[in-house]
């Protein structure tokens, strides 16, 4: 189930840290949406995310 994260969310996530500042950011709106999609589909699927992730001992 993929879902698109609500508004509030989005511009929360939107206010870049210093270090995303520094990196800079064309469209910080956008970034943050995919950021919080992809979380989203990570937190709907732990056993997918567990599966298919290199970094997980003992998947």
């Amino acid at each position: 189930m993929t879902s698109i994260p609500d508004d509030d969310r989005i511009e929360e996530r939107a206010h870049l840290l210093p270090e995303e500042l520094a990196a800079g950011s064309d469209d910080a709106r956008s970034q943050a949406e995919a950021i919080l999609e992809e979380s989203d589909e990570r937190t709907d699927d732990p056993e997918g995310t567990r599966r298919d992730s290199s970094q997980t001992p003992g998947a």
